[in-house]
């Protein structure tokens, strides 16, 4: 089965490298050395083998499962198929000879669709965090970001010249207030508009799955900054196609497209495309391409992949993804519904066994986030992995550095070809595990470790000989 090739390729990967590199030059071996510190902890990142459709799918950032449908294949072929002849590469940067009119077709057909002055297509969601960093705040300027931003956001900050860098705890609109405060009494040229403060967010976050109170941070920054230089750059790469009327995201789905300075989409998920977008205005999007080097010193996207967006986001226009993003509501709401109603889950939770934070009073909220992580206890993640993994399910441990220390989970991912047998299927894993643990914690068993762990240890002792 699929996991055997999986756990081969991923444990295997753990063995130390560097005794064996004695006779081998020193800066071969210092790189393996330096990697054997995360291979001692079982934390060595891999490339792990793709599975086929018989794999219970909640890892994939197919959340449409326009992917797995064929459905943007066919619609990318139409789309490329009606350039006619075309020039493959884009021979140059934007600010050479890639800036070609269908590029800037297409950007002008986003930017409409979400509402905004103007959109820039760059090769990923990460170059596009990274590039608003590196280009929009000044000298003097500050950036604010939440705690849990994505990694884009930490490699953004190392090439910005602002000179205030604070983090304030995630999603939360006191700790917010403190910093925005602080700045204005540290500085008198934040309180008059002198300088600027870029606060950065997501949408949804990637390893909690929770939505940012979006309305209250903006009310909160138009209070304490009446000047209008506090604005927003926003991630939403996790709503796109997914939130909002037609996919186009929070913002607009909260109806606060003229607050928030510049929004990120990504292409390469619930699209299944590729690339990302940054909207903005015009003043921006100058900016961009006056100081953002790690836009412009790199090839403009090609049309291939230019064709590869536009037919993405036909889909959205044209109202053909409406029935998948429901089907994701649908199946969301479902698991919490099913989770909780198993006899299995109040004990669990009692015992401080796993938790899903996202299951507390989902009947309250308006919609729903596809990601939902299950919080668990330290190395349980790799436990409770191994456990789905053999039940023939993919869904990924998340382990401290990728999440703070202590709050290992394991990421559950739903789409709109997930199905509610899928779903039975999984909450019944799941359950097995938790009950297999609760007798070991009880005493009930001779084991101290799951059997599934034991097996995938097993495996990589085999490996080791």
């Amino acid at each position: 089965m699929y996991y055997e090739t999986m756990l081969k390729e991923v444990l295997g990967a753990q063995s130390l490298r560097g005794p064996s590199m004695k006779n081998e030059p020193a800066f071969y071996r210092r790189l393996e050395q330096s990697m054997d510190a995360a291979r001692e902890k079982h934390a060595l990142n891999t490339l792990k083998p793709r599975w086929d459709d018989s794999v219970l799918d909640l890892t994939t950032s197919d959340f449409l499962s326009l992917s797995r449908s064929g459905r943007i294949r066919q619609a990318f072929q139409e789309e490329l198929a009606s350039r006619g002849d075309f020039r493959l590469s884009a021979s140059g940067s934007r600010t050479q000879y890639g800036n070609y009119d269908y590029l800037l077709e297409v950007e002008r057909e986003v930017a409409a669709f979400h509402r905004a002055e103007t959109a820039w297509i760059c090769h990923s969601g990460l170059l596009a965090n990274m590039a608003v960093l590196e280009a929009v705040p000044l000298p003097g300027d500050a950036i604010v970001w939440d705690e849990l931003s994505h990694a884009s956001t930490s490699l953004g900050l190392k090439l910005s010249v602002a000179a205030h860098k604070i983090s304030f705890q995630h999603n939360n609109i006191d700790s917010l207030r403190d910093v925005l405060s602080s700045l204005k009494e540290t500085d008198p040229a934040f309180k008059t508009g002198g300088k600027s403060v870029l606060i950065c967010i997501e949408s949804v976050y990637s390893m909690e799955g929770d939505i940012c109170p979006l309305r209250e941070f903006v009310e909160l920054a138009k209070e304490l900054f009446p000047a209008g230089n506090a604005q927003f750059v926003i991630d939403e790469a996790h709503s796109s196609g997914v939130l909002g009327a037609n996919g186009a995201g929070l913002v607009q789905l909260l109806g606060l497209e003229k607050d928030i300075a510049i929004r990120v989409h990504v292409c390469s998920k619930a699209l299944g495309a590729t690339g990302g977008v940054i909207l903005c205005n015009n003043t921006v999007r100058s900016a961009l391409v006056n100081s953002a080097r790690s836009l412009t010193y790199s090839g403009a996207p090609s049309v291939p992949m230019i064709a590869s967006i536009r037919a993405g986001y036909k889909l959205l226009m044209n109202g053909e993804t409406q029935k998948e993003q429901e089907e994701v509501q649908n199946i969301v709401k479902y698991f919490f519904e099913t989770i909780m109603a198993h006899p299995v889950w109040e004990e669990a939770m009692d015992e401080g066994l796993i938790s899903v934070p996202l299951a507390e009073d989902w009947e309250t909220r308006p919609f729903h986030s596809h990601i939902v992580p299950l919080k668990l206890r330290p190395r349980h993640e790799h436990y409770l992995f191994f456990h789905m993994a053999m039940a023939n399910m993919n869904a990924y441990p998340i382990s401290y550095p990728i999440v703070p220390k202590g709050t290992g989970r394991i990421r559950l991912v739903f789409h709109a070809h997930n199905t509610t047998e899928e779903i039975d299927r999984l909450i019944e894993t799941v359950s097995e595990w938790v009950l297999e643990m609760l007798e070991i914690e009880r005493g009930e068993s001779k084991n101290t470790v799951p059997s599934a762990a034991r097996l995938g240890y097993s495996i990589q002792a085999s490996l080791l000989k």
